[in-house]
């Protein structure tokens, strides 16, 4: 038989798991800062297969624009080069002694504008996740047979105010990365 508190702790369940897998989408867009994240997507042919980068060599950020990429096995320059350059990211890396350095081209306005779109819609389906926890929530409270109707008012303004709580974090979260991908 589940309850109110069952019913309240499985819609906060949901709703972070929304704000969270949000949280990783929008982390890995790509605004004018250097981010490590930004190359988890470049796979590399070495030892015969497709290895991701981060298992061919350490990525570091020294600088806001600029990504590094220092390779465990020195023969995998030439193959992790090549996989940076070929990868749709739009990089252009140079070898220096060993160290693999990729300046981060400056993003153009039109370019910006667009990640700006990307970044609502994705905002916008963390929206989506969060309401569907709170309408779930409710059907289940409508549901219940030996909750008072002040118990269900009163569990229905608690799944209001998370949904209001949660929404407002991902506003929070958006408004950081569109400044972030605003930023010249």
């Amino acid at each position: 038989m589940t309850t109110i508190p069952q019913i309240t702790k499985d819609c906060r369940t949901a709703m972070e798991k929304s704000f969270e897998a949000s949280k990783r989408e929008l982390a890995s867009i790509r605004t004018g800062k250097a981010t490590t994240s930004l190359l988890d997507t470049v796979r590399v042919e070495a030892y015969g297969q497709q290895m991701p980068l981060n298992q061919v060599g350490s990525v570091s950020a020294p600088e806001p624009r600029l990504l590094t990429v220092t390779p465990w096995d020195k023969g995998l320059v030439s193959a992790i080069e090549k996989a940076l350059r070929e990868s749709d990211l739009g990089l252009n890396p140079q070898t220096q002694s060993g160290v693999i350095r990729v300046p981060l081209p400056s993003l153009n306005e039109q370019r910006r504008k667009e990640l700006v779109k990307v970044v609502h819609k994705l905002a916008e389906e963390a929206r989506i996740g969060i309401r569907h926890a709170r309408t779930g929530a409710r059907d289940q409270l409508k549901r219940l047979e030996k909750a008072s109707e002040d118990d269900q008012k009163k569990a229905e303004k608690e799944l209001q105010k998370l949904h209001d709580d949660f929404i407002g974090r991902i506003d929070e979260l958006l408004k950081g990365k569109e400044a972030e991908i605003m930023e010249v």
